[in-house]
């Protein structure tokens, strides 16, 4: 009987570790997301599954044409992933063509999978605030972005962390290149 019970609670304390481990895992270091829509192809497709990291910001602060992760703050449990274009302090400006221009400078980028036709916000310069970043999603038609106000500048304390390796689809399976 000695055996059973000692059996039984090291069973137990096995299990109270493995959750424990998990969930620090999950809280801190990295949490599986699901893209939902296409507004990050073609780099991303709706139904991929993501591993986010969301540690290394704890060290380092964001890139430019990282992808994030960040919620959407009109819905709970709504997580958008999109590409920084605009890092903090910068000025950002879409003209009636499509170009995108930092400090009034041309951004030189292949991200975007067509010109974009609608600015949005954009139109008029944007100044992003010390702690804001101006995202776009890859396919620039098909986004809700920095350029609609119910999304706008993100800041930085909102943002989870950075779209890490894609898990799903198998065939798909691997680390995303930001750079």
């Amino acid at each position: 009987m000695k055996n059973v019970l000692k059996e039984i609670f090291s069973t137990i304390l096995y299990l109270l570790v493995v959750l424990a481990v998990t969930y620090l895992l999950i809280t801190y270091v990295g949490q599986r997301t699901q893209v939902r829509g296409d507004s990050m192809q073609p780099m991303l497709t709706d139904g991929d599954n993501l591993i986010v990291d969301k540690i290394s910001y704890r060290f380092k602060e964001p890139e430019r044409f990282d992808i994030i992760v960040f919620p959407f703050r009109y819905e709970t449990e709504t997580f958008y992933i999109k590409r920084i274009i605009g890092m903090p302090g910068e000025t950002v400006q879409i003209d009636e063509s499509g170009n995108i221009y930092i400090d009034g400078k041309l951004l030189s980028e292949g991200y975007g999978k067509e010109v974009i036709l609608s600015p949005g916000r954009a139109i008029e310069p944007v100044e992003l605030a010390a702690d804001e970043y101006f995202v776009l999603g890859d396919n620039r038609n098909n986004s809700a972005d920095s350029r609609d106000p119910s999304v706008g500048s993100i800041r930085r304390d909102t943002i989870i962390g950075r779209a890490w390796v894609r898990i799903w689809p198998l065939s798909e399976f691997g680390v995303l290149e930001h750079q």
